[in-house]
């Protein structure tokens, strides 16, 4: 658990995001988060497991009082940019027990960590303890090709080198997990219906972009796709 976030946070983990393909799929995933989001100037927004910093630059051109959180120090190298700049504060240390009290950011997110995490109820319950509207997260969904994921393990690992098996959730595990929490899951944005690992593959960012265009058109990518980022608020 205390180091389900470092690989993420790690050059050699954002390599897989480089070329027109990864800024693609940035791209998307920042677009949806900040719909959901839907925040004003001053928003503040705890980012847990966030040193892959790959939300930071849209959240803090949005206007957002942004803080990461990640479960170690060395976690912390990719957003030191804006620490430097004082336009992010960086904290560390165990994410099921965060230096916060309750409450204390208007959102909380937590990205790519969720498939990694044994003990994710208990970091769902963390998020939610600390949020005082809204915990936004993604997942890969079992609505979708994931549901074959560890049969295609091999494919995947083959296209991308260093992938790491990753836990599929349904949909309702989420959600009931977050209603334990205090929170109802209000919008879910699945954000592509082909494999990320398929699009990696085809190195062609153009063709990518009109498939799940299509896809979204159609109602497909709504029904099928993954990863979900999914937003629940406060009840009451």
């Amino acid at each position: 658990m205390t180091d389900a976030d470092v690989e993420s946070s790690s050059a050699a983990y954002a390599r897989r995001f480089a070329g027109p393909v990864g800024r693609w799929f940035l791209d998307v995933q920042a677009r949806t988060t900040l719909e959901l989001l839907r925040a004003a100037p001053g928003t503040s927004v705890l980012d847990v497991g966030g040193g892959h910093a790959q939300l930071t630059g849209p959240l803090v051109d949005a206007g957002c009082d942004v803080t990461v959180y990640a479960s170690a120090e060395s976690a912390g190298e990719r957003g030191q940019d804006w620490v430097r700049a004082g336009r992010v504060r960086f904290r560390w240390g165990p994410l099921l027990s965060a230096p916060w009290p309750d409450a204390s950011f208007d959102a909380v997110l937590a990205f790519r960590l969720l498939p990694h995490v044994e003990r994710w109820r208990e970091l769902l319950a963390e998020l939610g303890r600390l949020a005082r509207r809204a915990v936004i997260v993604d997942y890969p969904t079992a609505r979708s090709v994931n549901a074959v994921s560890g049969a295609l393990f091999g494919v995947k690992k083959g296209i991308e080198g260093d992938t790491r098996p990753f836990r599929v959730f349904r949909d309702a595990e989420i959600a009931d997990a977050l209603a334990a929490a205090g929170f109802t899951a209000t919008d879910r944005r699945p954000q592509f219906l082909l494999p990320m690992a398929l699009h990696r593959g085809l190195r062609l960012a153009a063709l990518s972009r009109a498939l799940e265009a299509t896809a979204g058109a159609s109602g497909l990518t709504r029904a099928w796709g993954s990863p979900v980022i999914l937003r629940a608020e406060r009840r009451g």
